[in-house]
């Protein structure tokens, strides 16, 4: 439920630049759209949760500066880089956290859930960089796309490419996760004396 809650914004400008059958004002729409539709994801979450999520927030902000300035100069060039720079700001977040605090994102992120998942420090870090690494590349991508095809083109890319990147991404993670939480339910507990 939530995967599907964090890609309404995404889901929202696809279906918005369709709408029109000029192409060109599509992307407007869907900017506007994209914009109105993050407000609505920050203050549904907020209702239901009674939190914000810092992901949602910091999406809506880069969503505001760019998709504003996509509107109010009427240049497209500023919401093809929105993508990039919400990557790169999590590339950050990723990184910084390798070095300062007790525990990486990732493993503050992964802790949030009830099972609390034990892993060597390394793996955490390991798994922190990865992410860091993954948000960086997805960063270049999607300027290689926005601003080597056409704006047809990048939407798709945004909504159908950079989705199955992050699902082949998370897949990943998930098969390298998996040995050692397989490796955590096979050690029989250790009896008290």
């Amino acid at each position: 439920m939530k995967f599907l809650f964090d890609f309404f914004p995404i889901v929202a400008f696809f279906i918005a630049f369709y709408i029109p059958e000029d192409r060109e004002q599509g992307i407007y729409l869907a900017t506007y759209t994209i914009i109105i539709a993050s407000f609505i994801q920050i203050c549904l979450y907020w209702l239901l949760y009674k939190k914000f999520e810092k992901m949602h927030l910091i999406t809506f902000v880069v969503v505001l500066i760019f998709g504003g300035l996509t509107i109010y100069l009427h240049n497209e060039a500023f919401i093809k880089w929105k993508p990039t720079i919400v990557n790169w700001c999590f590339a950050i977040a990723f990184i910084v956290s390798q070095f300062y605090g007790e525990k990486t994102l990732f493993q503050r992120m992964l802790n949030m859930a009830d099972d609390k998942l034990q892993l060597p420090t390394q793996v955490w870090k390991n798994i922190n960089m990865s992410w860091a690494i993954f948000f960086i590349f997805m960063g270049f991508v999607n300027l290689y796309v926005a601003f080597n095809f056409s704006t047809e083109f990048w939407v798709n890319f945004k909504a159908w490419g950079m989705t199955l990147l992050n699902l082949t991404f998370m897949i990943g993670m998930g098969i390298y996760l998996y040995r050692y939480i397989k490796e955590e339910e096979e050690t029989p507990p250790q009896e008290e004396e």
